[in-house]
Parts: C-alpha cells; structure tokens; sequence
C-alpha cells in the first residue's frame, strides 16, 4: 500500500510543476492536468498525514526508555497507534478505484410494474419522492418523457437528474420497488400488492458514447401529450431507434424538435453505455449492478408497507418505520448505509447486496 501511495504522491507532485510552467500554452493538457491533480489531492493529503503521525509515533516511542517522561510517553503511543490505524482505513478506503460515473447526473427511468392501475399510481410516488429528495439536496430536476394515466399515474416517466454526485446516491435505487395498501378503487378494503422498476442510468457525454448517424433511425410525429398549440400543428416527436441493438427511445415532451431529439439521444447513450458496462462485468465475472428485473411483485430491493407505515430494504435488512418521510424524500438513511456495505464490500473484494424474491423474506 505504501509503495501505491508514494506513486501517488510523485504524480501529484509531477502535475504541480507543470501547472506551475508559465510557459505552458496548452489549456486543454492544463486543463486535463488540473483535474487528474484535483483527483489526487485528498489521498496524497492523507498520505502526508500519515507518513507525519509514523514520525511521531518513533519519537514517542523512543522517549519510552526515559524513566521521568515513560508514563507520558506510553500514554502518547497509545493516542497515536488509534489515529494510526484509523489513518490506515481511511487510506485504504480512498484507494479504492472509484466508480468513474459517480460524479455524473443521471436519467431515471419509472415504469409502472405488476398491479394495473395501483401500479401507476406508485410509479407517480416514486417520481414525487426521488424529485423531492433532489431539491434536498439541491438538485435540478427535468421531465424527458412522460406517458401518464388517467387517474394520476404513470406507465412511465422518465427523468433527468443534474447535481454534483448524483449518481453517486441514486445508483442504489436501480430495481424493483414494491408497495402494500389498499387502493382508493378498491371498495372491500383489502390490501393489493404493487411493483414498479427503477433504472438510474449515468449521462454520457458524446465524447464518452459515440453513436454513428448511421446506426439510428428516427422518425417524427405529433406529440400526444401537453407541450403547447404548436405541438399538434407540427410532427415536434422524436422516436430514435438504434439499429445495432434494436434500443428505441421516444421524446415528445419539448415544443421543439430539436429539444426533443436531443434528449432522446441523451437518454441512448446512458443505455448503450449501460448496456455495454453490464456485458463487461458479466464477461469478467467482476462487480454486478443490480438489474431492475421483470417487475413482478417477487422480486424487489425495497417495500413500502402503508398499513404499517413501514418501509423495508432488502439488501441490507433496514426498516424504517416512517413511510411519509420517505416518500417526502428522507432517503438518505438507506443510501448511505446502502454506500457504506458497498464500500466494505469493494475492499473485501465481495459482491454487493443483491435484490431478493419473496422466498426471501
């Protein structure tokens, strides 16, 4: 581990001096050295923190051979060799290769699973509950596309998520939700069994996913939803389908064709990148990602249990007995507990809580 760290610390030092070269015209190299230094900073601070405390540490040890300052001396050692090994986990932790989407925002995608109606209705739910949790956190929320019910829900509403870390927290969300409650149709009072499925996908940049022109076909229509007069005047759709893998994506929700064109490339490249990274780790047997599943009601990573204002997740065994804060968008209880068991999971070399069916339970 040291001899990582020193490598580290010599590169961090390598990429100060030429940010320091004021002859150096090249902004985008500058530009790209700044950033890799950026990503440096806090493990080579950690670094230099810890290669200080074992100095110290020697001192204090040494003065353990004087008599008059012994007992001083021991009860330093004791204080250091605990910041020692606290030190020791943390750098541990920061060497750690980081899921390189982390820092991006990202595009959800709800779909109304098992249960009819009541299926919809919980998809509108979780839309509500993931957009409050974002402005919590101080998050831009966008509607890319919507296909909503009559009664208030959605078979599917899609959405996109811009904010420092973004996926960071809400990659823990990807799976099949399932709700238990008595639906407002339902006149006997029994309690039905929902499910919907979330994908949080990252947002690719077109340098990072390049799609040939000719690999899509893309076809214009009028769009069916709200979007202003001109929508039903002007074919202002966009149904884009990506010809290699048969992907289709539609965006009708922007009075612009070009907006929605945009967007509905904007959401191929999160799945083609997606799709691509899930046949990677499948092909290395390395770390998996939660897939959303088929959406029925045996499969789920979380419950929400209204009759006992109860919510459940199944990767890690947490409830939370508070169903409306959670719905208000406190989810933060769940993410970082879910961030934590994928940390230590990532330094055991492990694989990471899975979804589970209700055999389970």
């Amino acid at each position: 581990m040291l001899e990582k760290l020193a490598g580290i610390e010599a590169r961090y030092e390598e990429l100060t001096r030429l940010l320091a070269e004021p002859s150096n015209g090249d902004y985008a190299k500058l530009a790209e050295a700044a950033k890799e230094r950026a990503g440096l900073e806090e493990v080579v601070n950690a670094y230099r923190e810890y290669k200080t405390l074992l100095k110290d540490l020697d001192g204090a040890r040494e003065l353990l051979a004087d008599p008059a300052l012994a007992e001083m001396a021991a009860a330093e050692v004791r204080q250091l060799e605990a910041r020692k090994e606290s030190l020791e986990q943390r750098l541990k932790v920061l060497l750690v290769p980081k899921d390189p989407r982390d820092e991006k925002d990202v595009i959800v995608e709800i779909r109304a699973g098992a249960g009819g109606e009541e299926a919809g209705i919980f998809a509108a739910d979780l839309f509500r509950m993931y957009t409050r949790y974002a402005e919590k956190r101080g998050w831009k929320t966008d509607v890319l596309s919507s296909n909503p019910t009559g009664v208030g829900g959605y078979k599917e509403v899609i959405f996109e998520v811009k904010g420092k870390g973004a996926y960071s927290r809400l990659k823990f969300e990807s799976g099949v939700h399932r709700v238990q409650r008595v639906p407002l149709t339902e006149s006997a009072g029994r309690i039905h069994t929902s499910t919907a499925t979330v994908a949080v996908l990252a947002e690719m940049d077109e340098v990072e996913i390049n799609i040939p022109e000719r690999d899509i076909k893309i076809d214009t229509y009028r769009a069916s939803s709200a979007g202003g007069q001109n929508v039903q005047k002007n074919a202002t759709a966009v149904r884009i389908t990506h010809l290699p893998t048969g992907l289709v994506v539609t965006c009708e929700d922007e009075r612009s064709l070009t907006q929605n064109r945009q967007r509905a490339m904007s959401i191929l490249r999160a799945r083609l990148y997606e799709q691509e990274l899930e046949k990677r780790q499948r092909a290395e047997a390395a770390e998996r990602r939660q897939q959303v599943g088929s959406g029925e009601r045996s499969e789920k990573i979380r419950t929400y249990n209204f009759p006992q204002s109860r919510v459940t997740d199944h990767r890690i065994g947490k409830s939370i007995f508070n169903l409306t804060a959670v719905l208000d968008g406190d989810l933060d209880d769940f993410i970082d507990e879910l961030a934590a068991r994928e940390q230590a999971a990532k330094l055991a070399g492990e694989a990471l809580p899975a979804a589970v069916s209700d055999d389970d339970d």
